[in-house]
This record gives C-alpha cells, sequence and structure tokens, in this order.
C-alpha cells in the first residue's frame, strides 16, 4: 500500500503472489482498488494459481471475515492490492495484513508520497509490521537510490532486495503472468523470488517471536 500511484503496488502484488504460490504457498490476490487493475490481470490467466479476485466497496467491511474464510478453505497467503489513495479498503487492510508492504520510487516526491501510510500505520501501532520496497530503480549504482535507501531505512524496515526498472515486469503483467513466469530466468524474475524469500523470512520470524 501506498497513497501515491505509480509506485507499483500491482505489477508487485501480482508477481509477488505468483512466486508465492511457485514456493508452495496456497495463495490468494485480492483486488481492493475499484480501479481494479489486479483483478483484470486476473482476467486475462490461463493458470489457476494464485486465485485472484475482486473485494468490491460494498464488501470492505466484511474484509476479516473474508480472509477468515479463506483461511478455512485452505489458503495460507493472501495478498491485498489497495488503492492509491487514503480509502476504508487501505485502513481495513492494513489493520488485517501481518506485514504491510510500502513500494516507493527513488525519488522526492515518492518519498514524501510514504509518509501518509506510514503515518496511518504508527496510529495503528503497527510500527514492527510494514516494509519498504525500493521500487523501480535505475540499473547500476546510482546515488539516488544509495540516498533513497538511506532515507526510507530511517523510518522503518528495508525489505531486500531492491527492485530494479526492468521491461520484464510491464511485459508479464501485460501478458496477464507474474515475472517469474514470463521470463522465469531472468534478473527480473530472480529479484522478485529474493524479495517473496525476504517478506516470508520476516513473517515466519513475528510468528516465531508472538509464540
Amino acid at each position: 500500500m501506498t497513497q501515491k500511484g505509480g509506485a507499483g503496488k500491482t505489477t508487485l502484488a501480482a508477481s509477488l503472489a505468483v512466486a508465492a504460490a511457485q514456493a508452495g504457498e496456497t495463495v490468494v490476490a485480492l483486488d481492493l482498488d475499484p480501479q481494479g487493475s489486479l483483478a483484470s490481470w486476473g482476467d486475462t490467466r490461463a493458470a489457476e494459481a494464485p486465485a485472484v479476485d475482486r473485494v468490491g466497496t460494498e464488501k470492505l467491511p466484511q474484509l476479516p471475515a473474508i480472509l477468515t474464510a479463506l483461511g478455512k478453505r485452505g489458503f495460507t497467503l493472501a495478498i491485498l492490492d489497495t488503492a492509491g489513495t487514503e480509502s476504508t479498503g487501505g485502513n481495513l487492510a492494513m489493520r488485517a495484513a501481518d506485514l504491510c508492504l510500502i513500494p516507493a520510487r527513488p525519488s522526492r516526491l515518492d518519498l514524501q508520497a510514504t509518509l501518509p501510510t506510514v503515518e496511518a500505520l504508527m496510529r495503528l501501532e503497527m510500527r514492527e509490521r510494514f516494509a519498504f520496497v525500493l521500487n523501480q530503480c535505475p540499473s547500476g549504482r546510482n546515488s539516488r537510490t544509495t540516498e533513497a535507501a538511506s532515507g526510507l531505512a530511517m523510518f522503518g524496515v528495508l525489505a531486500e532486495p531492491m527492485m530494479t526498472q526492468r521491461a520484464d515486469h510491464q511485459d508479464a503483467l501485460a501478458a496477464g503472468q507474474g515475472v517469474t513466469e514470463f521470463a522465469r530466468d531472468g534478473k527480473a524474475a530472480e529479484e522478485i523470488r529474493a524479495l517473496w524469500g525476504w517478506i516470508n523470512r520476516k513473517m515466519n520470524s513475528k510468528v516465531a517471536k508472538a509464540a
């Protein structure tokens, strides 16, 4: 989630859902955005996994019950794609999430745009339940990316690795695939698999700490 369009929420959500399913999770990707980009991606897919569905505005208050029901049906992971504005769906998703990912491009405007989301998470006492994903970074060493990473790390945890801007991401989404399906041996696929591994370890560490 983030209250800025163009940060890559849907692209990340789609490819992470596929990567997690390939890693053995039973995944459902839920589109909470009235724009419906993730649901449209799901409509173009031939593969059955991950499951993709839309949660309309009228059903958003039922989100906790929906997630509980999906868990009883055997789903082990739900990925929620929220709208790029402050919304009821975004607030409900924050409360329901084990981990909130805040994607941001390495630009001053994008970094500033993360602040309302961080403030909302702090109000919900979720300081330890969110991480930034530095997304659409230029390839190679870049001072702007390094500065952005340092800035985000000051406000919270920075997920690893940073996501490089690669054509495979957009081409995969247009083809109704995750990037690990579209170009499974490419660098973009390698980064997404590594990001899913980081997320999985992060969530599992929280479960272990709670126990």
